[in-house]
């Protein structure tokens, strides 16, 4: 089974407080769908090209169907609503590749 990943790229932050808000009920939610955080907002990030050097979150999940439920979750939903408009996010759900000898 493929596995799925989460990527939240930050483009900018217009209220701290949204932020921390949305990340109370957003980490929660997704232990609750066994995401592992592979980096957090502490993550040191080299831009390159148009990338900005902006917070990058990245989270594992054990399938890629299960990231979109994840993500779909009331929880989530929850933690969507309080971030609001507080940052302007690339977000993103992919889906792994096979892992072969």
């Amino acid at each position: 089974m493929k596995k799925g990943y989460w990527v939240n790229a930050y483009r900018s932050v217009s209220d701290e407080s949204a932020v921390k808000a949305y990340s109370a009920l957003a980490v929660p939610a997704i232990l609750a769908y066994g995401g592992r955080f592979l980096t957090n907002s502490a993550s040191q990030v080299e831009a390159n090209e148009s990338g900005l050097k902006q917070r990058t979150i990245i989270v594992e999940f054990d399938s890629y169907e299960i990231a979109l439920a994840a993500r779909k979750s009331e929880g989530y939903q929850k933690a969507l609503a309080a971030l609001g408009s507080g940052a302007d996010r690339d977000s993103r759900i992919v889906e792994g590749m096979d892992h072969q000898g």
